[in-house]
């Protein structure tokens, strides 16, 4: 996780995105202590990036790249206001250890915001920020089999905004962000689906953290909490409104640090 001390919305690259709207940096701070709070009290343990001045995007971690045991493979942004961001996570992952796998650079790929691990194999979104022709060379890299699943809302421009898995068996889903392929794809892959509605998944509920058998969320439909607690969940509510300012949610304020792409990879914060 980045703090976000530089946080703000200073270019519009989605459609949260306005710049006349001011971020509270101070209600900020206090939303991202409280998401780490609950994010500690779940279980997890957080690493810390440092920010930086000029990325103010850079509290958005999920999109840092793909971890995948000691492997980190870094995003390919799409968008040149974020492409800085890109160095720092590779300075950090390789002071941490982990070895560096570059994606090719013709290619748009933006991490676990569009990679999620699912009962063994990568579900990768597309379309809106990362290329159906980086999955190739994500699965390449990674050794991993790669699912992929087009997005068509530019409102969830991002698979991690229509995609949580829970487990190896059950996941919150929203499929109005998806195709009718990507809907079959993942109609057979997922056994037990958690179906938002299209309010819920603008509302950002798939969004969301999965620490152990708690579910770290940023607002909890009362059907959805029903459906979670009956499965065994705890649900955490974060409020991150401020962050919503710039289309981002729990989920993306993260990047799993604990993912091993193989068959029944652990999935945590």
């Amino acid at each position: 996780m980045c703090p976000p001390e530089y946080f703000g919305v200073v270019y519009e690259i989605n459609p949260w995105m306005h710049r006349e709207v001011v971020v509270d940096r101070d209600r900020a701070q206090a939303q991202w202590d409280d998401l780490v709070a609950v994010l500690r009290s779940a279980g997890a343990e957080v690493e810390v990036l440092p920010p930086h001045p000029d990325l103010p995007d850079l509290v958005f971690t999920a999109n840092a790249g793909i971890v995948n045991g000691d492997q980190f493979v870094p995003a390919r942004f799409r968008h040149p206001e974020r492409q800085g961001e890109t160095p720092y996570d590779i300075e950090w992952f390789a002071a941490n250890g982990y070895r560096i796998d570059e994606l090719p650079a013709d290619v748009h790929h933006e991490g676990a915001g569009d990679a999620l691990p699912f009962n063994g194999v990568l579900v990768s979104g597309y379309r809106f920020r990362s290329d159906a022709a980086s999955h190739a060379d994500l699965s390449r890299v990674t050794g991993a089999a790669v699912r992929s699943v087009e997005l068509v809302d530019e409102r969830l421009y991002h698979l991690d905004l229509t995609f949580c898995p829970l487990d190896d068996r059950r996941a919150i889903v929203a499929p109005m962000g998806w195709d009718r392929y990507a809907r079959r794809v993942l109609n057979a892959l997922v056994p037990e689906a958690l179906v938002l509605d299209d309010a819920d998944a603008l509302a950002f509920t798939a969004n969301s953290v999965v620490v152990g058998s708690t579910v770290v969320m940023p607002g909890c439909p009362p059907a959805v909490g029903r459906r979670l607690e009956a499965w065994g969940f705890d649900v955490a509510v974060c409020d991150v409104s401020e962050f919503l300012k710039a289309g981002g949610g729990c989920r993306c304020l993260t990047l799993a640090l604990d993912v091993d792409l193989h068959p029944h990879s652990v999935l945590g914060a």
